[in-house]
């Protein structure tokens, strides 16, 4: 088996590596954007003809959600134009692509989880251009997967579960936003769920090709996420003291970007084509120490 990975430094990107380290039978090139500008279609091609791999996995993306309603020319410049020539050299070498994109791309306004089928109607600059990537993928790459994800964290990079133990190094109170739902989901699983994939496509010539989404369960609020975060770090010696949690609204947390207010994805459709089951993002906390190093 034979895989390129972009965005190697990035949360599921390490953690695809991680993996990778460990696989047998495996040839893989990861590359971050320091070695690969996957918005230099010429660079891409030459990467990407040279290696020759039989799944590319772009896990590269920008993610700045606020940041990108001032920056939106190099918000769609990466999440846009350079999954498009990862799509277009996937498909001159006969590559299948993987793309990862987000909950971003809905309204977040839905009763229940969103279907894949759902209509897409991103709020922002960054939902916007990562659903343009979405769109750019599928025409130039028909062997193409598109997993959409949401809430993602892990012990590497920025992500909530971090900036939650920080926080409560200095404070004994927080404000979290207790209107807003998702599924919490662990960047590993995803590395998991897409390496999963990678080998239905290539030795079970698995051709579900399509749009799937892939998160945590249960389902959650921001809020219910933190407590559950600090009551882990407390039982696991992280914390030594006890964090006090208010809810509070998303009006009482103004930001750049609208975020949703109901990021639920189901999960249904990624379990029937391939066997994968939801993140269980709760396991994922288990092991909290990894977290703060």
């Amino acid at each position: 088996m034979k895989l390129l990975i972009t965005g190697s430094f990035g949360q599921v990107g390490r953690c695809l590596v991680e993996r990778l380290n460990n696989m047998a039978g495996v040839e893989f090139l990861a590359l971050d954007r320091e070695e690969l500008d996957i918005t230099d279609e010429s660079a891409v091609f030459n990467v990407v003809t040279s290696f020759s791999p039989e799944v590319i996995i772009n896990a590269a993306a920008y993610t700045a959600v606020d940041r990108a309603e001032d920056e939106v020319e190099l918000s769609y410049a990466i999440n846009r134009d350079g999954p498009a020539n990862l799509a277009k050299a996937a498909d001159k070498v006969g590559a299948a692509m993987l793309h990862i994109s987000t909950d971003y791309v809905f309204a977040g306004n839905k009763d229940g989880e969103y279907l894949e089928s759902d209509e897409t109607r991103p709020q922002g600059v960054y939902g916007a251009s990562k659903l343009a990537g979405e769109i750019a993928v599928a025409e130039a790459c028909p062997r193409h997967m598109i997993l959409r994800t949401a809430w993602v964290f892990s012990e590497h990079g920025g992500n909530f579960v971090k900036s939650m133990l920080r926080l409560a190094e200095n404070r004994d109170t927080l404000g979290i936003v207790a209107d807003q739902f998702g599924g919490p989901t662990y960047a590993g699983d995803i590395a998991t769920a897409l390496l999963h994939i990678a080998v239905a496509i290539i030795k079970e010539n698995n051709t579900g090709f399509g749009v799937y989404h892939y998160s945590g369960m249960p389902h959650v609020s921001w809020y219910d996420f933190a407590n559950t975060i600090f009551t882990e770090a407390k039982a696991q010696d992280v914390l030594v003291k006890t964090i006090t949690v208010n809810p509070i609204a998303t009006s009482d947390y103004p930001t750049p970007a609208k975020r949703p207010a109901n990021s639920k994805l189901n999960n249904e459709k990624i379990f029937t084509q391939f066997g994968v089951s939801p993140s269980d993002w709760q396991l994922a906390l288990k092991n909290l120490k990894d977290y703060t190093s």
